[in-house]
């Protein structure tokens, strides 16, 4: 494949070498000034997606916003792009490779870092890019996602904390299995997790990976802030989906699942067990004309 632009730099290939997949770390990227993250090109993206794939809402919100109480501007998509320095407004593109120029670019990017991820957690699956714009002094709650995550800063500047992935202090079982089963993204947040934090400082030309289901939050600095986010599934956050959901149905039978991690073998056979559920049930859909659910589990 031949290269449009700059990616990540040696620096930061090195860094996701040494942390990938459980840890979070800092990178370097080339992307600054690229022509797909104008604020031109933003408003015309805006315009160019389907409804479904838009979201925003005021974003000067505390750390622990209640998803059901958020406020959001009665404007277009592209209204929202075009006056971000003055309309208290956070909003995500989601999905953005449904345009072919990001979806070039998307594939870039992981072509990248092939090298770094495979080899430790599969190949990779399911990628999406996500397009981040904050006005000024924006706040993106403390909430976790399900994939593999790197966010790479291109104007502006945010300060992000992150915090361990497997922490039941911070994310109890039951929030874990909820989301999975369709809760929201966001997370109850309490000033003691702080001390848990690494917190990173993203500047243009920086980024961070972020491992599947670890926390975070985000406070945007003083101008607008862009950022694209790369994302992608692997055999590790499709096992970790679906160890959840399992532990969720052995829990309403009345058991009391172990954790996971707490029996590698258990948590391995649950992830087999309901891989071939699904293999059997998707196999049925396809003989009465149904199509299957299109997850990754």
């Amino acid at each position: 494949m031949t290269k449009t632009t700059a990616l990540f730099t040696a620096t930061g290939h090195d860094a996701l070498a040494c942390a990938y997949p459980a840890l979070p770390c800092g990178l370097n990227h080339g992307l600054v000034g690229h022509p797909l993250f104008t604020r031109a090109a933003l408003e015309q993206l805006a315009a160019s997606l389907p409804a479904t794939h838009i979201e925003h809402s005021i974003g000067d919100v505390p750390v622990n916003q209640d998803p059901s109480a958020t406020r959001v501007v009665p404007m277009t998509a592209a209204e929202v792009v075009r006056t971000i320095d003055t309309n208290r407004c956070w909003m995500v593109m989601k999905k953005v490779e449904y345009i072919p120029a990001y979806a070039r670019l998307l594939e870039e990017l992981l072509a990248d870092i092939a090298a770094e991820v495979t080899p430790l957690t599969g190949p990779i699956i399911r990628p999406e890019s996500f397009v981040f714009l904050s006005a000024p002094g924006s706040v993106t709650p403390f909430h976790f996602d399900p994939e593999h995550n790197i966010l790479l800063q291109l104007e502006g500047s945010k300060a992000m904390n992150v915090y361990p992935a497997d922490n039941t202090d911070l994310v109890p079982q039951l929030a874990h299995e909820a989301f999975h089963r369709g809760a929201h993204r966001n997370l109850a947040h309490r000033d003691e997790f702080e001390a848990q934090a690494r917190p990173f400082s993203l500047h243009p030309g920086d980024a961070v990976y972020v491992p599947v289901k670890a926390p975070h939050w985000v406070q945007n600095g003083p101008t607008v802030s862009v950022s694209f986010s790369v994302t992608w599934r692997s055999q590790l956050s499709d096992g970790e989906a679906r160890l959840h959901l399992v532990n969720h149905q052995l829990r309403k039978l009345g058991l009391q699942p172990a954790l996971p991690g707490q029996n590698p073998l258990a948590d391995q056979a649950k992830v087999s067990a309901h891989r071939g559920f699904k293999a059997v049930t998707h196999g049925i859909k396809r003989a009465l004309g149904r199509q299957p659910d299109r997850t990754a589990y």
